[in-house]
């Protein structure tokens, strides 16, 4: 069992920044990669970003990059979303997963095995 819990989310104007946060507890947290997904109302869940277990790998959607990073600290159990020059199509709930079963970076859903409750981010223009 993985137990998620996300942080850090709330309503910004565009051109601001906020930093998601997602603490994770239960299993060795470096055993396992992990995602960032949003979902805006009436659109499917997508992924943002995605760390390997070491951090040595990273993946971001192209509408992101060079404005969201992802990283993570093993020693804290923690992994990070900054978000950057934030736009309103950023805004949706965003989620942190966990996948304890691939040995690479996975944007599927289905790879993920478990969830938080999801933080929403809500960017006025």
């Amino acid at each position: 069992q993985v137990q998620l819990v996300e942080s850090g989310g709330g309503l910004v104007q565009a051109g601001g920044s906020l930093r998601l946060s997602c603490a994770a507890s239960g299993r060795t947290f470096s055993s396992y990669a992990m995602g960032w997904f949003r979902q805006a109302p009436g659109k499917e869940r997508e992924a943002v970003a995605a760390i390997s277990r070491s951090g040595g790998n990273t993946y971001l959607k192209d509408s992101v990059k060079g404005r969201f990073t992802i990283s993570r600290d093993n020693a804290k159990n923690t992994v990070y979303l900054q978000m950057n020059s934030l736009k309103p199509d950023d805004t949706a709930v965003y989620y942190c997963a966990a996948d304890l079963q691939s040995a690479y970076v996975s944007t599927s859903k289905y790879e993920y095995d478990y969830w938080g409750q999801g933080t929403q981010v809500t960017v006025s223009s």
